[in-house]
């Protein structure tokens, strides 16, 4: 999905000449469903994620934020927001591990 998603943002951004415009949503589907990988899922686990997911992809803390601006095209478009998947799925794991829920 990730691949297709690289060459369908890219192909999406050049043609609207707009790098990663809102109306493009094929890297936060990526994002999201990254968050939830291994999590048990209720509505509590659901909006943690959801929460966890988009202050990642809002404040694009380290590495997100050099991948954003330096990395151009569809791989920059989908990599920024699996990263942020990623480090919302591992910070979720934590807040799981750690309160035992």
């Amino acid at each position: 999905a990730s691949v297709v998603g690289i060459y369908l943002c890219g192909k999406t951004a050049d043609d609207m000449q707009v790098h990663d415009h809102g109306s493009i949503v094929w890297d936060e589907v990526a994002g999201i469903l990254l968050t939830f990988l291994w999590i048990p899922l209720s509505p509590l686990t659901v909006l943690l994620g959801f929460v966890l997911f988009r202050f990642f992809d809002i404040l694009k803390p380290w590495p997100i934020k050099p991948i954003d601006k330096y990395l151009a095209g569809g791989l920059g478009i989908m990599l920024d927001d699996v990263v942020a998947g990623v480090m919302a799925c591992v910070s979720l794991h934590a807040v799981l591990l750690l309160t035992g829920l």
